[in-house]
């Protein structure tokens, strides 16, 4: 087909603003479905006073995002551990945790090192990472944010944990023969393993 330039490139860039148009009109209309169904690439916004709270062997652990809104690739966990709290040896071959201290100090442990994480500092656990425990020795709270890559170990430790206001502390639950059972066989399921309480010393 032949046609005048001019004539052409008018009809051409008609017929380019028409599409976009289309889709432009296509793309708002998806948002707006996204933004009203919470699907995945939706902008998360979470405030303070939002998040699930749970204490785990007496820490108080907040999910601030989890996976089921980052379609499994991460989760971020507050985590408050009181004086003396912090859990048990344990290891993870598929997740890799990251920490950075708000406030307050932990003592990561392994059998190799002995690392004192205090506010402003980062922690790296990678994949496939060493036995390992963090505790709080000081007579501060310590206020920590923990990154898990991927996502799971937040309804791990919704599983494990009991559910509280997010400023409150409870007593560390008495290790029972069956409470520990129940409490290893929940770990297994998200790829942790734990060890006895005494493992690092």
């Amino acid at each position: 087909m032949t046609c005048n330039v001019h004539k052409c490139v008018h009809f051409g860039i008609n017929q380019y603003n028409k599409i976009m148009s289309n889709n432009n009109n296509k793309k708002m209309s998806g948002n707006k479905d996204n933004v009203a169904t919470g699907t995945t690439n939706s902008i998360a916004a979470i405030s303070s006073e939002e998040g699930h709270s749970v204490s785990v062997v007496g820490d108080t652990h907040r999910t601030i995002i989890s996976g089921q809104k980052t379609s499994g690739a991460y989760a971020l966990v507050e985590m408050l551990i009181p004086p003396n709290g912090g859990p048990p040896p344990h290891s993870h071959v598929k997740t890799q945790e990251a920490f950075y201290i708000i406030d307050g100090q932990i003592e990561v442990i392994t059998k190799e090192i002995r690392y004192s994480a205090t506010k402003g500092s980062y922690v790296n656990i990678p994949f496939d990472g060493p036995v390992h425990k963090f505790t709080n020795k000081t007579d501060k709270i310590a206020h920590i944010l923990c990154l898990i890559t991927p996502s799971g170990m937040e309804k791990m430790f919704e599983e494990i944990g009991t559910p509280v206001a997010p400023d409150i502390f409870l007593p560390p639950p008495q290790m029972t023969p069956e409470e520990l059972k129940r409490v290893q066989s929940i770990a297994e399921r998200y790829g942790q393993k734990l060890y006895p309480p005494d493992y690092l010393d």
